[in-house]
């Protein structure tokens, strides 16, 4: 955010709102970016061959609390997938498998609601 507020010519103590700076400057909010990122890895580990090693299904994502385990990476991926996109897991399977539809279809992320 530093270097937005020195290309926005704003100083710290001026009392701007980070979100107005970002609009003006029509940067990504971050949890887009993050969500776009992890959707990417996902596109990326599903067109690696079976013979490599990587395999972030272990992954876990977010906190263990005494109720509930933590989320499986896959698990996030897809409810992610289900919840901004409307695609159900296996149909996001399918489409990671060929490159550019994958883009096209990370270009469709819209940002999250606030």
């Amino acid at each position: 955010m530093g270097f937005l507020l020195s290309v926005h010519c704003v100083a710290l103590r001026d009392t701007v709102c980070s979100c107005e700076i970002s609009e003006t400057l029509n940067v990504e909010p971050l949890p887009l970016q993050m969500e776009r990122s992890q959707l990417r890895c996902f596109g990326h580990v599903t067109r690696m061959s079976q013979e490599r090693l990587a395999s972030p299904a272990g992954y876990t994502h977010g906190k263990a609390t005494q109720r509930s385990p933590r989320i499986r990476w896959r698990d996030y991926i897809s409810e992610l997938a289900w919840s901004r996109l409307g695609v159900e897991p296996a149909e996001l399977s399918e489409i990671a498998v060929d490159r550019e539809v994958f883009q096209v279809f990370l270009g469709m992320l819209s940002p999250p609601p606030s």
